[in-house]
């Protein structure tokens, strides 16, 4: 009984010793001493999903893997230890080569964890976590954000496994994922999301960008194209210690409760593609810029400072149907915002892209010199032509027709204090994500979802397999009252809703009118969407079996939140 007493408080042990042993050395850099503007923006490798045999593209099959390497972020770092994602240790980058599909020619990817068995950063054992023997190998997992597959490729939270696939967690089935890329031309990306990890394994590096092209409804848009002038952009914030290794609080909030657990990480260097505050030397002309929000919890609030403005012409995975024109561009965790920058309007020859979201969002702390800057633009003066243009219209999907929502439902956002007012746990619908599931869509249905935000942040909230369009954002009367009656019942429909969601309404920004996979959900707000488990560019069906095992999920995406545990199942049925 002894020894498995010692077996269990194991991990426990580890980590209390790696509190103690990371508090005597966060000797951390001040991250206004670092120079901006240094270095130049990376762009990642990219890896093409498919293979050419007598003209025609067919299936290819990718080897990928995890490794622990060094990585410069900064000209006066030293070199940082992280997890990357790459065909080889050598390649391997942050973020991870940017993997280019066609619509209609499958990939299929062995995901190959190839990392040590002890994390770089803390980790909590206390929250739904993970857990292997003894923690004898990182659990790792990818998901395809925005992806469109059966669940078995999705990335399950218990999917997890350790190096050489020696450790498997509950819901684990095979080594190779299978992408058939039959959705709609757009953005995605991949990173890791193991069960209590997801924070910490991004944290390390673990993210990268997957894009799907379809030349011959994309190509007559006329939009920039070519890997100068179509680029990633994958945003995040860290912070450093004087070695260079990357900083996580070792204490939490609530220490007693969650040794290490934060609700929330937020670095002070601003990193794109890799790289603290680069630069970009850019010609007068458009260029177009996929932007991914890969933090944990930092939004961005994107603006040029010398007044140019964005042209969106997507959102999430998916077109919009006309081009929108903003002066700034608010894009929370895991977003992402596809944009032209036209750079022949710009007056100056230096354009710095800059950010005001308070952290956390909305009501944290102003930005200041260091996060409130991203990205340098240096203009040549040189005016040249530009064959590529904005088109009047983009992609046209079908409407979201409410008359055949299938099902309504309610989903309420909560969040757990101690008695010291710190924040605990997060919860969807009052619900540990072990629960059984309440969310069943049928394959190919659409439903409407109210989703009541309790809480005093914004939430981003991410649907897996699922497309959905916002109508309205309400905000509740009464607010307090409605609150304390959903924290005893639980119930929105008991707690007469209706009768709170009359306050004044919030207008969904032109540009995310479209289909998304992300939205941000205002705090005292009941957001209506409509969710379409079925592809939006045809009536075929999936291809696949969406009702199988393990199943999908849904969540906040901000990362501390979905590990604690702000994460449901998601059961598609037949």
């Amino acid at each position: 009984m002894e020894t498995i007493l010692f077996l269990k408080l194991l991990p426990l042990l580890a980590f209390l010793a790696a509190i103690t042993s990371s508090s005597a050395s966060d000797n951390l850099i001040n991250a206004s001493k670092l120079e901006m503007f240094v270095d130049d923006l990376p762009d990642m490798p990219r890896i093409l999903a498919y293979q050419v045999f007598n003209g025609a593209p067919k299936s290819k099959s990718l080897k990928i893997g995890m490794f622990k390497k060094k990585w410069k972020f900064h000209r006066d770092l030293p070199p940082t230890t992280v997890y990357a994602y790459g065909l080889s240790r050598e390649t391997a980058t942050v973020p991870g080569p940017t993997i280019e599909a066609l619509h209609g020619v499958q990939t299929y990817v062995t995901w190959q964890n190839l990392l040590p068995p002890k994390h770089i950063l803390p980790w909590d054992p206390t929250i739904p976590v993970a857990s292997t023997n003894a923690m004898g190998g990182i659990p790792t997992v990818v998901h395809l954000h925005g992806g469109i597959h059966a669940p078995e490729s999705d990335g399950n939270a218990f999917a997890w496994f350790t190096a050489g696939f020696k450790e498997k967690g509950p819901t684990w089935t095979k080594k190779t994922y299978h992408y058939p890329n039959n959705q709609h031309p757009g953005n995605l990306w991949y990173h890791d999301h193991a069960m209590g990890l997801t924070r910490v394994n991004l944290l390390a590096g673990l993210i990268g960008a997957y894009v799907i092209r379809q030349p011959s409804i994309e190509g007559p848009l006329g939009l920039p194209q070519g890997c100068e002038f179509d680029r990633p952009l994958m945003l995040f914030d860290r912070s450093f210690r004087t070695d260079g290794s990357i900083f996580m609080n070792s204490t939490g909030n609530n220490p007693s409760l969650h040794p290490q657990w934060q609700p929330e990480y937020f670095g002070d260097a601003i990193i794109v593609n890799g790289k603290a505050w680069p630069r970009l030397t850019v010609r007068r002309r458009r260029y177009r810029f996929r932007i991914i929000n890969a933090s944990n919890a930092r939004f961005f609030k994107l603006f040029f400072t010398n007044g140019l403005g964005f042209t969106h012409v997507a959102s999430d995975s998916a077109y919009i149907e006309k081009p929108v024109t903003t002066n700034e561009t608010l894009v929370g965790p895991s977003e992402i915002t596809d944009v032209i920058v036209d750079f022949s309007q710009s007056r100056s020859n230096v354009a710095i892209l800059a950010n005001d979201a308070p952290y956390p969002y909305p009501s944290g702390d102003p930005v200041d010199e260091v996060n409130g800057k991203v990205m340098k633009f240096i203009i040549l003066p040189k005016r040249e032509v530009d064959t590529s243009r904005i088109p009047k219209r983009l992609l046209n999907y079908p409407v979201a027709d409410l008359s055949t929502v299938s099902h309504t439902r309610y989903v309420a956002m909560y969040e757990y204090t101690s008695d010291i007012d710190e924040p605990t746990h997060l919860y969807l619908n009052g619900k540990p994500y072990e629960a059984p599931a309440t969310e069943t869509p049928k394959q190919g249905s659409t439903e409407v979802w109210y989703v009541i935000n309790l809480t005093e942040d914004n939430h981003p909230l991410h649907i897996h397999l699922g497309l959905f369009k916002v109508l309205d954002q309400t905000e509740l009367v009464k607010s307090d009252e409605f609150k304390d009656c959903m924290m005893k019942l639980n119930d929105a429909i008991k707690c007469h809703v209706d009768k709170y969601a009359r306050g004044k309404k919030e207008e969904v920004p032109a540009h995310e009118k479209g289909w998304k996979n992300v939205f941000k959900m205002r705090p005292g707000f009941v957001t209506k969407i409509v969710v379409r488990f079925s592809y939006i560019h045809t009536n075929a069906s999936y291809g696949f079996d969406a009702t199988t095992e393990p199943g999908y999920v849904y969540h906040c995406h901000i990362l501390d939140h979905e590990d604690n545990a702000m994460m449901r199942p998601l059961k598609i049925i037949k």
